[in-house]
């Protein structure tokens, strides 16, 4: 079944067209005092095998799943995958219900082939998702325990030069790869 891309933002996000969230702050950054003309939605992650990396993204990040489907794929508009392939698409959210999603894209049939093997290091076209945690120490711990999960930095304080002179920014964080090679750096905001 094609599902028109329309259709799918409204499925995965009602009354997404009415109005978007106001913008949150975070250190040293203000809420804009205009908007600009886009918002980054979602970052969609095509991956070997999603119910592994639910077990990441859902269970162990804490996102929410609001979105579970079979796609038909034309292999033009998202080139990957032959035309007429499907695939298995979930979309998982975080607080905001406008910003900030992850999908899990897995192609069903035919699959996409051999896959290349995981990196130990980044390099150009490489991708980090930075996400912000309640239990940065628990977070960590739970995903260098997910089967394909490669840890590169375990939980440690790091501390940034302010905005516009502002107070520092410090933040506990670690980094890994998920089990398809996307490093994370999940944080946890901590006091001045």
């Amino acid at each position: 079944m094609k599902i028109p891309a329309l259709a799918l933002l409204a499925i995965a996000a009602p009354g997404w067209a009415q109005t978007a969230p106001p913008p949150r702050s975070s250190p040293g950054v203000a809420a804009p005092v205009e908007k600009v003309p886009t918002d980054v939605r979602r970052t969609t992650l095509i991956v070997r095998d999603i119910d592994a990396s639910l077990k990441l993204y859902r269970d162990v990040i804490g996102l929410k799943v609001n979105y579970d489907t079979g796609v038909t794929t034309s292999g033009v508009a998202l080139p990957a995958g032959a035309p007429g392939a499907t695939a298995r698409l979930v979309l998982l959210n975080g607080n905001d219900p406008w910003v900030g999603w992850i999908g899990l894209m897995q192609w069903t049939s035919p699959t996409l082939g051999k896959a290349k093997p995981y990196p130990k290091r980044m390099s150009y076209g490489g991708v980090v998702i930075v996400m912000n945690t309640d239990d940065v120490e628990g977070r960590c711990a739970a995903a260098a325990k997910v089967p394909g999960v490669t840890m590169t930095s375990p939980p440690r304080l790091q501390t940034y030069p302010g905005r516009g002179g502002g107070p520092d920014i410090r933040v506990k964080g670690c980094n890994f790869f998920d089990p398809d090679g996307i490093l994370i750096e999940m944080n946890q905001l901590l006091g001045g």
